[in-house]
């Protein structure tokens, strides 16, 4: 996801309307004195209670209507929703196809479903699902919506925009349907449209928070101050739970940073990032454990014969959120052949497929793993880039088994670097990034294993200062085409003119010209950043000035 939040979805659920104040309870799910109710009390009973937000009590009785054998699409529906928002996926993807089984003209579980498969980034699954629940009812505002939201997923913009409209157009009041079209218009690079469509969002819904906070990324607009002084008001803080405060503090320090009120920038930024740790607590401890374990299978001398198919020349682009990884992948991109991935974590699902099949003693190797994966979605290209930037943590296993692989290691001033993470609202993958000490370690640990990669492969992984190719993009970016044995064009000195779609935290900058005013901008931040700056200063790391 990328640092302005995800899309809104929808969940349906045919009789009961679903409720944010879930009432949750820690005790067993079977109640055996209930056993005794006819069908028609369970289910009564079960509709009554979840439409009053008694989620654990109503789970009771959709299990006891399941268990007695009985049969109603409401129960196989309701309680898969029960199920999904309590985190127990498996359970409601069985509760889900029991009912499309069961019921296979019903399009709400279909739709259902087919969100399910997008948050677990199943995007074919998604697809399938959700295009089926369309074709029982073409009318179904919602299913287009999440359609639009799977395109969207998928890189394929101009889909994704067509859904959301045909959403707009079946269902015009619904407020999360013009929010999506701004998101998806704002990836596509069509800002003015964008603003457009989140102020209508604003006057459907004025109690939304996500409109202001995507205002808040943008560049300064005409007649901002309304909204400004709205997001900075007390009343905007009454009733919201804390994922609403959380974005209203961050729009206040994005407000804050572009009139340069940077002490008071910083205070909002202690208190968003302090209130989504107690929601989202800092994943580091996985992050270290797994880049130490990747390193160790790194050094095992398991490599085998490549395959016979010819693998496309595969570009790695890792490093740290936030370090110059989109600029590069816009300038690799202007070359025509090259088909850029972005964020798809295609390899670590063949790394991992791979040791499965390997623990079932299959004789298979990892680069055709690899190469079946990519077919679906290379499209044969001769170059492909993938901008997953853990990566960093499979470099050695990348390059001591996927034959024509490089990799292209980005990196910038720590300090402009994590406070660039600090500030960008990252979503589901990045909790330590509200952490700034957490964000130093991370960086250390990149830093420390792309050196260890470095002087293991030399020829093999190329070294991208962000800070030196702002400053000086002619001489930077000739030197990478060179590097990787192109031809070169003017158009690489001007990504901003690239057309594709750009779902990351760094979609709004990277449609400018190269330019340096990022640079340094730490310094601002001072105060803020000095833990981390008695960190690098016992390190080696000279990259701070």
């Amino acid at each position: 996801m990328n640092g302005n939040g995800k899309q809104l979805n929808k969940i349906i659920t045919y009789t009961v309307p679903s409720s944010e104040t879930y009432i949750e309870k820690d005790a067993n799910i079977y109640t055996n004195n209930l056993i005794n109710l006819s069908e028609a009390e369970i289910i009564e009973k079960a509709l009554s209670l979840h439409s009053q937000g008694d989620i654990f009590e109503a789970s009771k009785y959709y299990q006891l209507f399941i268990n007695q054998g009985f049969i109603d699409v409401r129960v196989f529906s309701n309680y898969g929703v029960i199920c999904q928002k309590r985190g127990e996926i498996s359970k409601a993807i069985k509760l889900y196809k029991k009912s499309i089984q069961l019921f296979p003209k019903r399009s709400e579980c279909y739709s259902n479903l087919g969100y399910i498969y997008k948050e677990q980034k199943n995007l074919e699954e998604a697809e399938k699902y959700t295009r089926k629940a369309i074709e029982i009812n073409p009318r179904f505002a919602n299913a287009f919506l999440n359609l639009g939201n799977i395109m969207k997923d998928k890189g394929q913009l101009i889909d994704a925009e067509k859904y959301t409209r045909k959403a707009i157009n079946l269902n015009p009041s619904g407020a999360e349907c013009y929010l999506n079209l701004a998101n998806i218009l704002i990836d596509m690079g069509k800002l003015d449209e964008a603003i457009i469509y989140i102020q209508k969002t604003i006057d459907l819904d004025p109690k939304l928070i996500k409109p202001y906070y995507i205002l808040s990324t943008l560049p300064m607009i005409k007649n901002s101050g309304d909204w400004q002084d709205h997001i900075f008001s007390d009343r905007i803080l009454l009733n919201k739970g804390s994922k609403d405060k959380i974005d209203i503090y961050f729009a206040r320090a994005n407000i804050l940073h572009k009139k340069k009120q940077f002490d008071l920038s910083s205070q909002y930024l202690i208190m968003a990032n302090n209130l989504k740790l107690t929601l989202y607590p800092s994943n580091l401890d996985y992050r270290l454990h797994k880049s130490r374990t990747l390193m160790k299978e790194s050094l095992k001398k398991d490599i085998s014969d490549s395959c016979d198919s010819e693998i496309p020349k595969s570009i790695f682009i890792v490093g740290m959120p936030r370090s110059g990884s989109t600029l590069l992948e816009s300038i690799l991109s202007m070359n025509p052949d090259i088909n850029d991935l972005g964020e798809v974590n295609i390899f670590e699902d063949s790394f991992l497929e791979w040791k499965r099949l390997k623990s079932e003693n299959r004789n298979i190797n990892l680069d055709e793993v690899y190469l079946k994966k990519l077919n679906i979605l290379a499209n044969n290209s001769s170059i492909i880039t993938n901008k997953w930037l853990y990566n960093y943590q499979y470099v050695g296993i990348i390059l001591s088994h996927i034959p024509n692989a490089f990799v292209i290691h980005c990196f910038r001033n720590p300090l402009d670097n994590i406070l660039s993470i600090f500030r960008a609202h990252f979503s589901k993958g990045n909790e330590y990034s509200s952490s700034l000490i957490d964000c130093a370690k991370v960086y250390l640990d990149q830093e420390k294993k792309m050196n260890i990669y470095k002087k293991q492969y030399p020829s093999k992984i190329y070294s991208l200062n962000y800070d030196f190719l702002v400053t000086n993009p002619y001489t930077e970016i000739r030197s990478l085409i060179s590097w990787l044995g192109w031809d070169w064009n003017d158009s690489y000195e001007s990504p901003h003119l690239n057309s594709r779609s750009v779902s990351t935290a760094s979609r709004v900058q990277v449609r400018s010209p190269i330019n340096s005013k990022s640079i340094g901008g730490w310094k601002n931040y001072k105060s803020l950043l000095e833990p981390i700056i008695d960190i690098f200063a016992k390190t080696d790391t000279s990259n701070i000035n």
